[in-house]
């Protein structure tokens, strides 16, 4: 399939397969919360999932993602496994950073999820790492630095597309722009209509998309990967979305327009795009039924697993932190 062309059946199916996790991940982290059943910090993305679930689809399973402390919507649908996930957010050492990263530091190599950490704005330099070293060494790969719009205004944004573009770095630079940086309206804190603008300054496309529509986002970001993979460098999309609940959980989101608010849950993507592919005869009512019944039986496991991991050992607090050896 060439770029441009509308992805088949399977691809559509595909992505919403993963919006769908996405969103039941979600509502079951936040219920797990309210019930009392797991105590930890929790950054909701509901709203936001059909922006990974494509990207992810036009990606491979060697590529790498560094995403940020509010992107587990991002690890998921690179493929990041649940029992691994649920496990090191409830602070058990089956985890994937052995219940120690908690919700904000989760990694998984195994399939590109690389080095999340829980500053605004790292995944941009730390991409450009990686992407140098699959330049360095021409594996092929292609790394997605995902941020959020509030990120866009720091140094590291300037600093990570100026040098991606003067290397031609196969990096692609995806802002989530859910219009709030944290507690802050888009509008009070970015003087420029749109960030992807900004990419005419560093050299590089800059592809403005709604990040709710899962055929344009699919194709910007296959657009991104073959520009990346063919060694034209680096890409800037910002995939427009809105999140439908406060920056942390627990943020009662008094900041938000309420009116906006409520036009956007009322225009949920995912509940749209599965209508669509009913209405397109890409699969029936029943077909879907299933598959988000397997998939809440998936959370099931993952939590029941969690929940029976063990607490990692008292020793685990200095393991993979300090060197092994005597000090020089």
């Amino acid at each position: 399939m060439t770029t441009g062309e509308a992805p088949d059946s399977a691809i559509h199916l595909e992505i919403y397969k993963k919006a769908a996790l996405l969103k039941a991940n979600d509502e079951r982290s936040r219920k797990v919360i309210m019930t009392g059943r797991l105590m930890m910090p929790y950054y909701s993305y509901r709203g936001q999932e059909i922006i990974p679930a494509a990207m992810a689809t036009a990606l491979s399973d060697d590529d790498y993602w560094v995403t940020i402390y509010r992107g587990i919507h991002d690890m998921l649908a690179k493929g990041m496994p649940l029992n691994d996930l649920w496990a090191e957010i409830a602070g058990r050492v089956d985890g994937t950073c052995k219940g120690k990263g908690g919700p904000m530091h989760l990694t998984y190599p195994k399939k590109g999820i690389m080095v999340t950490t829980g500053i605004v704005g790292s995944s941009m330099p730390i991409a450009n790492g990686l992407g140098w070293a699959s330049q360095l060494s021409g594996d092929g790969r292609v790394t997605v630095a995902t941020f959020g719009d509030g990120a866009s205004n720091i140094g590291a944004f300037h600093e990570s597309l100026n040098l991606a573009s003067v290397w031609k770095l196969p990096v692609i630079f995806l802002c989530q722009n859910n219009l709030y940086g944290e507690h802050t309206a888009y509008a009070k804190a970015t003087s420029v209509r749109r960030i992807a603008d900004r990419a005419t300054a560093y050299d590089m496309p800059g592809i403005h998309v709604d990040g709710n529509d899962p055929i344009a986002m699919l194709a910007a970001a296959r657009e991104a990967v073959a520009r990346a993979r063919a060694g034209d460098g680096p890409t800037l999309i910002e995939a427009m979305t809105f999140r439908f609940h406060g920056h942390v959980f627990g943020d009662a989101d008094a900041y938000m327009d309420k009116a906006q608010k409520q036009a956007a849950m009322a225009n949920d993507p995912v509940p749209i795009f599965r209508s669509r592919l009913v209405a397109d005869g890409i699969a029936t009512e029943d077909e879907l039924t299933a598959i988000e019944a397997d998939i809440e039986r998936q959370i099931d496991a993952a939590v029941e697993f969690a929940l029976a991991s063990p607490f990692p050992e008292l020793g685990e607090l200095t393991t993979d932190v300090y060197g092994e050896g005597d000090a020089a």
